[in-house]
């Protein structure tokens, strides 16, 4: 199961780090149009600035969840990426789930469960009465 971990991990998180550096230095390809709701919203990203700070935390996020000491940390700023990823697909393009979607999902879910130890203290907190 270790094995399995930080091979799905190494993966996940070169996702990641690839698709943040592709877009830094320039050699992202080019994408098809996946219709004009999906070229607004994307549209709309570019100037703002905003995609370069999730293409950060991407890139953050992908180098912590390939090392197994900062695997956690990695998860925890990927997280709310691979939801907007989802969410993106789901409702702006109404689908287009590819196989690389498919992998970022079960990947996602297969270092959670793996990692539910360490993450079981944010669902399974007592309150303390003062």
């Amino acid at each position: 199961m270790k094995t399995a971990t930080h091979i799905v991990a190494a993966l996940f998180g070169l996702i990641f780090l690839a698709g943040g550096l592709f877009f830094f230095f320039g050699k992202m390809p080019e994408q098809p149009s996946m219709g004009p709701a999906a070229d607004h919203f994307m549209a709309a990203f570019g100037p703002t600035g905003y995609l370069a700070f999730v293409k950060v935390c991407e890139i953050l996020g992908g180098a912590l969840v390939i090392i197994p000491k900062t695997r956690n940390l990695g998860l925890l700023i990927l997280g709310p990426i691979v939801i907007n990823i989802l969410c993106f697909h789901g409702f702006v393009v109404k689908g287009g789930f590819g196989g690389a979607h498919a992998f970022i999902t079960v990947a996602a879910l297969f270092l959670l469960w793996a990692e539910r130890r360490a993450f079981a203290g944010l669902v399974n907190r007592k309150s303390e009465v003062a």
